[in-house]
C-alpha cells in the first residue's frame, strides 16, 4: 500500500502536465468515459463485492447508495462527456480594467492547483470528482470510505488508462489506498500539497474536516430540506413534488427531510399527505414513509409524534418531519432555525408569497413549486459536481467547473512606475 504522502507528492508533481489546450483535456475526458464503459464488467464486479460486504452494516436505503448498475456506469460515462462539452473556464477574463496610465489590469481565472475530496459511500463521486477537477485544470486526490473501496479502485484504474490513453500522467488522480482515519487526517494537514479539501458525506465527516483541517476546507452540506405547502398551493401540485422530494431517492442530501404546511390548508392537505405517502405506498408494495408530527400536524392524521431532535435531522431515510405554521412568515422563521442551508421550496400560487419565501429564505438553493432533488450539478447544467457548498464564501451550491477555479489579476503595461 503507497504512503498518503508519497502520493500527495506524486499528484502535486504531475500537475504541470495539466498546463495543456482545451483539446488535450477534452480528449483525455473522452478517453475516461471510453473505458469507463469499456471496463464496466470489472467494475461491476468489484463493487458486487463491496456491496456483499456492506449488507451487514448497511440499509437498503445506504445500500442502494453504494450499488453500481450497468446504467448507472453508462450515467457516469454520459456526464464525463456531459463535462468535456462545457465551456472551460481556465484562462476566462472575468474584468478588463484599463487604467488612465495605460496600464490594462486582467482579472483571469485559474485553476486552484491540487483540490482533494474525501468522500464517504458514493462511488459515481470518483469519477464526478475526477473529471471536474481535470477539465477546470486541476490535479484531484481522491480518499473514498473503506465501504466502497474495491469500486473506487475500479473507477480509478479506468481514469487512468483513460489518460494514458490521451497522453496524460495517471498520477493527475491520485487515489489515497489507506482508508483508516489517519489518512483523511493527513490529507487535513497538507499544507503546500493540497489547495482545497472538500468533504463530501455525513455530518460526521464534514464536521471533522470542517473543525481540524489546516488546509482551505469547503463546508459541503447536510441537507434538511424543507418544503412549505402555503395556504395558496395547488395540492395536487404539492403531493407530487413532496413524493419525489422524500422518496425518488432518500438517501442524498437533496431529499426533503422536513414539511411545514399552512395552518388554513393543514385540515384538507395532510390526510391527502397521509394517503399519498403512507396508504398508497403499501398498497403498491412500497416502502411507506413514517410522518413525525407536531402537536398540530397529530391532531389532524395519526403518525408518530415528533421528538425533539426530528427538525435537525438529516434522516437520508423514508421518514419525514411534518409541522403546521401560521403563515408564511412562522415557514420561514422556522427554516432559518432548523435548516442546513442546502436546499428549501415553497409551493404556492400566491406571487407575493413566493418573493417574500425567496427573498428571505437564506439558504443555497430556494425553489418556487419545484422538488428539492433538483438541487445537482448536472440538473443545473454543471455536468456533475464535487459536492453541494452551503457556505457563502468562494462557493454556493452546486460546486463545478468554475468553482474549482480562482482568479489571478495579470497586468500589463509599456514601462510604467509608480
Amino acid at each position: 500500500m503507497k504512503a498518503t504522502h508519497d502520493i500527495l507528492i506524486e499528484t502535486k508533481r504531475a500537475l504541470p502536465a495539466l498546463a495543456a489546450s482545451g483539446e488535450k483535456k477534452n480528449a483525455a475526458l473522452k478517453a475516461i468515459a471510453s473505458r469507463l464503459i469499456d471496463e464496466k464488467d470489472v467494475i461491476l464486479q468489484a463493487n458486487a463485492l463491496d456491496v456483499e460486504a456492506a449488507k451487514e452494516r448497511l440499509g437498503d436505503v445506504m445500500i442502494d447508495r453504494l450499488t453500481l448498475t450497468e446504467a448507472r456506469i453508462e450515467g457516469m460515462s454520459q456526464g464525463v462527456l456531459d463535462v468535456a462539452a462545457l465551456a472551460d473556464p481556465e484562462g476566462r477574463v472575468l474584468r478588463r480594467i484599463e487604467r488612465p496610465n495605460g496600464i490594462v489590469i486582467e482579472k483571469t481565472s485559474v485553476p486552484l492547483g491540487v483540490v482533494s475530496i474525501i468522500y464517504e459511500s458514493r462511488p459515481n463521486v470518483t469519477s464526478d470528482a475526477a473529471v471536474l477537477a481535470l477539465k477546470s485544470g486541476n490535479a484531484v486526490v481522491l480518499r473514498g470510505g473503506r465501504e466502497a473501496f474495491r469500486s473506487n479502485q475500479a473507477i480509478v484504474n479506468a481514469i487512468h488508462h483513460g489518460l494514458e490513453d490521451a497522453g496524460l500522467p495517471p498520477e493527475l488522480v491520485g487515489f489515497i489506498e489507506d482508508t483508516d482515519h489517519r489518512s483523511a487526517d493527513e490529507i487535513m494537514n497538507a499544507v503546500g500539497l493540497v489547495d482545497m479539501l472538500i468533504p463530501r458525506g455525513g455530518a460526521g465527516l464534514i464536521r471533522r474536516c470542517v473543525e481540524n483541517a489546516l488546509v482551505p476546507c469547503i463546508h459541503t452540506g447536510t441537507g434538511i430540506c424543507h418544503v412549505y405547502v402555503d395556504a395558496a398551493a395547488d395540492q395536487e401540485k404539492a403531493l407530487n413534488i413532496i413524493e419525489n422530494a422524500k422518496t425518488s431517492r432518500p438517501s442524498v442530501c437533496n431529499a426533503e427531510e422536513a414539511l411545514l404546511v399552512h395552518k388554513d390548508a393543514a385540515e384538507s392537505f395532510l390526510p391527502k399527505l397521509k394517503e399519498r405517502l403512507v396508504d398508497q405506498r403499501v398498497d403498491r408494495g412500497l416502502v411507506p414513509v413514517e410522518l413525525r408530527l407536531d402537536k398540530r400536524a397529530a391532531a389532524i392524521i395519526d403518525g408518530t409524534p415528533a421528538g425533539e431532535l426530528d427538525f435537525d435531522t438529516e434522516f437520508l431515510d423514508y421518514i419525514l418531519a411534518v409541522a403546521v405554521v401560521d403563515d408564511v412568515d412562522a415557514a420561514i422563521e422556522h427554516i432559518g432555525l432548523h435548516s442546513t442551508g442546502h436546499s428549501e421550496s415553497i409551493i404556492t400560487e400566491d406571487p407575493e408569497a413566493a418573493a417574500k419565501f425567496t427573498s428571505l429564505v437564506d439558504s443555497a438553493a430556494v425553489y418556487v413549486n419545484v422538488s428539492t432533488r433538483f438541487t445537482d450539478g448536472g440538473e443545473f447544467g454543471l455536468g456533475c459536481e464535487m459536492g453541494i457548498s452551503t457556505q457563502k464564501l468562494h462557493a454556493r451550491g452546486p460546486m463545478g467547473l468554475e468553482e474549482l477555479n480562482t482568479y489571478k489579476y495579470i497586468i500589463r503595461g509599456d514601462g510604467q512606475i509608480r
